[in-house]
């Protein structure tokens, strides 16, 4: 039976959740889906398109709640519009009216619109224009109303408005469309929605209609009850498909609450049109991309800054001072923010403790773990940018102070400061382990996805991750159940509690049959003989016969450090016996009761110490007797070659008469007096065996709490090793975003370069052809005289070719006649940057006039000088012919 979220308030560990059958039928029965449509003022082609194609058979089994951005003098003509292609009623908007199905509602201009209780509710903008958020608003009630019968559609329009409300639905289990970015006039909302990743169909608005109607009879006809009351076999098909989803995922979904299961799945069948549970899990195994949807369907939390404002209030005002409190300047601070999602949540503590360590005169380090299983979330965390919208959860102080404007993609990113304080990390918190010497963690709304089991293990895992005073804070409809002695309440409204001291906790051990070995196996030299050769070649019989000559054993076995049996001497069945099964030649699997304990006791004591144990009287059971033994175990060495083997133990046994000693000293009288009976005697051999085994339990109990010390210190080193791990990895992926970013700026500077290079060389075309084409010497040199650049005209007057580029102007030779004084002239202009001219004449006769003048940049600086030859022949011809006529005119006077 399935019991919706809505209908739960808070939800505790264990604690039951009954609902009526017949209530949750009479629901199903009478609630509708309501569909709300948001756009800007220019999507009234959209609406057109998505009203038109609407079948009229269709509508009754849902409302439309069409929300626009409007200036607050408009007059919509929407509801004309509507009107013009459906038969349903059309309605503006009033205070407090009921929706009904087979009925729309149009937004008025100049409000913004709540839905509550089957009530569409009028409110005044909080925000001036151009920072409304009218469908983000509305969306939101719409989800937290409806939760999966919720179904958001978002058409044309600039901006990001609808993004966030895109999450609340579609984490309430609804269901998200987004109109097809390339049939939109404007396409900034749809694509703002698709990259949340969050939209289950993207379509041009003409073909949403069909899509929307084969949903909802999917969705919330009249079904099978076995859908609503999954039997047996409806539960075997849960199971497999978590099976599915851990072979493709990796993640184990088994343990999370089943309704939660059931009900997104069925959304999936749903959205895929798919009817029956077998169906969709044989989809699922065929599709490896439908596995990754429902992944991501699951991992879907509602999320926002600062959510539960009032709970945020008590964190900063309260909880964030007491982290603090006590430490000296420079200490850490380590916090972790479990299911994270898209960073929110993170990034809400680090402003918090950003303006917290302003107002304070010391200096802290402060470590924010922030982790989620879903990577995809993990990197849009990472990255700290988020639509506009987000101005409806922070205040405007905090937004100006925190964030900044990408004028890129036109959304907010989180400011490098605050950005610094946090590690994102791909994390499972069921498998993984955890993070520790933390002073808070902050897991909200993630316990209320698992089943009580796995609450159970969570809670005293977030008790071992936290210091002392360390405080948990969760979520609003979270508890921490029956673990009341592991927390204290500091509030209980909105969940936050404070670690109590540890306690002891009884531990139940369970020795192996193998000891595991206690030095590096490469330490090790190779005992086999068949690993050993020529003269460092070991006999082990050599070995044994000269320990046991040495203590005039009868029995004795030799072994490594892992039990392993090496060789036997003498008859050892009354202390050894093979296993049933498959054979293994381990001392501690062999030995017989009586024996098995205190050889594993005495020889992990040899290990460690490398010293000699004596284990006098052991009652060890034969085949259906008793025999007394006496033990002794030490380590062997290598006699022959004068070396200590230190991986290679000696196991004596030696059959002795039993001792009377020990009971006469617990019965304080002789044993062999006749009036001791034997009631009394077998009572004091069970006080002898019990006595053994208090000593054998006090051994094990030591060595085990000193195995859990190492065990903790070496966990706590892996945990080190993992958060230094985890935060290499943050900084590289930091550096690869940066290194990204670098090669985009440099791809753009180089494309620019590229298009100045082009046009470069199309202006030098030009220069060149305008210089050539006008037809004058031109010489153009720098602040030595070197020559620059000069036009083909110019090699008539001065001997140039292309190699004297670079030589002074002076060493090449001119044509011209009668004037020497080219460098003088123009190291005068150089030097006092007025312009020089003068007529010269080349060797073939003609005339030219030289202007030597200033080459000056852009920035007015002077970095050489242009001389130019302009061809003056024809002008001193006529100066000569009209030279003549005049002294003719003169004579003839």
């Amino acid at each position: 039976m399935i019991i919706e979220k809505n209908d739960i308030k808070h939800v505790s560990i264990d604690e039951p959740t009954n609902t009526p059958e017949t209530s949750i039928e009479k629901d199903l029965e009478k609630a509708f889906p309501i569909v709300g449509i948001g756009a800007s003022a220019g999507g009234l082609a959209a609406f057109e398109a998505f009203f038109s194609k609407m079948p009229s058979d269709a509508e009754n089994n849902m409302a439309f709640v069409l929300v626009q951005h409007l200036s607050p003098d408009h007059k919509s003509i929407l509801s004309d519009l509507v009107k013009r292609y459906t038969r349903m009623k059309v309605y503006e908007v009033e205070d407090g009216m009921v929706v009904k199905p087979n009925c729309a509602y149009i937004i008025p201009p100049n409000k913004d619109m709540a839905f509550l209780k089957d009530s569409l509710h009028l409110l005044e903008p909080s925000e001036p224009r151009g920072l409304r958020l009218p469908i983000d608003f509305f969306f939101r009630s719409l989800a937290q109303d409806l939760h999966e019968r919720a179904i958001c559609i978002v058409l044309s329009g600039t901006g990001s408005d609808g993004t966030l409300g895109v999450r609340a639905v579609k984490g309430e289990g609804g269901m998200v469309m987004a109109q097809n970015p390339e049939s939109c006039d404007y396409d900034g909302m749809p694509r703002s929605a698709i990259a949340t990743g969050l939209v289950d169909y993207v379509l041009p608005p003409a073909e949403m209609p069909a899509q929307l109607v084969t949903y909802i009879k999917h969705a919330f006809g009249k079904k099978d009850p076995k859908i609503y009351v999954p039997a047996t076999k409806s539960d075997d098909f849960l199971k497999k498909i978590c099976i599915l989803l851990r072979d493709q995922t990796g993640h184990d979904f088994s343990q999370y609450k089943q309704n939660t299961l059931i009900r997104r799945i069925e959304r999936r069948m749903a959205i895929n049109q798919i009817e029956r549970w077998d169906e969709y899990q044989r989809y699922l195994q065929k599709n490896q991309t439908e596995g990754e949807a429902l992944f991501r369907d699951l991992l879907i939390g509602v999320t926002n800054f600062f959510r539960d404002p009032e709970a945020f209030q008590i964190l900063q005002e309260k909880i964030i001072p007491q982290l603090f409190s006590g430490k000296d300047s420079g200490s850490c601070v380590r916090i972790w923010v479990c299911g994270c999602s898209t960073g929110e949540e993170a990034y809400s503590i680090a402003i918090l403790i950003q303006e917290y360590l302003e107002s304070l005169k010391k200096t802290f380090k402060v470590q924010i773990f922030s982790t989620d299983i879903d990577i995809q979330a993990i990197e849009q965390a990472r990255s700290g940018i988020y639509p506009e919208s987000i101005s409806a959860d922070i205040s405007m102080g905090r937004l100006n102070r925190f964030f900044f404007k990408d004028k890129d993609c036109g959304m907010y990113r989180i400011q490098k400061h605050i950005r610094d304080l946090i590690v994102f990390s791909g994390h499972d918190v069921i498998k993984d382990p955890p993070f520790s010497k933390l002073d808070m963690i902050c897991c909200r709304n993630l316990l209320i996805y698992m089943n009580g089991e796995l609450q159970k293990k969570l809670i005293p895992l977030f008790h071992y991750s936290l210091n002392s005073q360390g405080v948990l804070f969760l979520g609003t409809s979270e508890t921490i159940g029956q673990f009341s002695t592991l927390f204290d309440t500091l509030d209980r409204k909105w969940k936050i509690y404070l670690r109590k001291q540890d306690y002891q906790v009884n531990v139940r051990t369970y020795f192996s049959d193998f000891i595991p070995p206690l030095l590096k196996s490469n330490a090790y030299p190779q005992p086999f003989p068949d690993k050993l050769n020529g003269k460092d070649r070991v006999n082990f019989r050599e070995i044994l016969e000269q320990e046991l000559l040495h203590h005039y054993a009868q029995a004795g076995i030799l072994i490594d450090s892992r039990g392993e049996i090496l060789y036997i001497y003498g008859r050892t069945g009354k202390y050894l016996e093979p296993t049933p099964g498959n054979v293994r030649m381990n001392i501690l699997s062999m030995a017989r009761e009586g024996l098995r304990m205190e050889l594993t006791t005495a020889l992990h004591k040899v290990v460690v110490n490398k010293k000699l144990i004596h284990c006098q009287g052991l009652k060890i059971k034969t085949n259906g007797d008793s025999i007394t033994a006496n033990m002794t175990v030490r380590p062997a060495s290598v006699l022959s070659l004068g070396s200590f083997v230190s991986d290679l133990f000696i196991i004596i046994l030696e059959e002795c008469k039993p001792s009377s000693l020990e009971l006469e000293d617990i019965l304080h009288t002789d044993y062999s007096n006749p009036s001791v009976t034997n009631a009394e005697k077998r009572i004091a051999e069970l006080e002898i065996e019990l006595r053994a085994k208090d000593e054998y339990l006090q051994t094990t109990i030591e060595e085990m709490e000193t195995s859990n010390e190492e065990l903790k210190s070496t966990n706590e080193e892996m945990q080190s090793v993992n958060e230094e791990l985890q935060s290499t990895n943050e900084e590289l992926e930091t550096s690869k975003e940066e290194l990204q970013s670098v090669n985009e700026e440099l791809s753009t500077v180089n494309n620019e370069l590229q298009n100045k290079i082009t046009e470069l060389s199309r202006i030098n075309n030009d220069m060149n052809n305008l210089l050539a084409g006008i037809g004058v010497a031109t010489i153009f040199v720098d602040l030595q005289l070197r020559i620059n650049r000069f036009t083909p005209s110019a090699t008539q007057l001065i001997n140039l070719i292309q190699t004297d580029i670079g030589r002074p102007v002076g060493h090449i030779v001119s044509n011209l006649s009668g004037y020497n004084s080219l460098v003088e002239d123009s190291q005068t202009v150089l030097n006092t940057l007025i312009p020089y001219e003068n007529e010269v004449k080349s060797n073939t006769g003609s005339w030219y006039l030289m202007r030597i003048r200033p080459y000056r940049t852009l920035e007015n600086v002077i970095e050489g000088l242009v001389i130019t030859f302009l061809d003056i022949t024809d002008r001193k011809q006529l100066e000569n012919e009209l030279r003549i006529q005049k002294e003719v005119l003169n004579e003839s006077r």
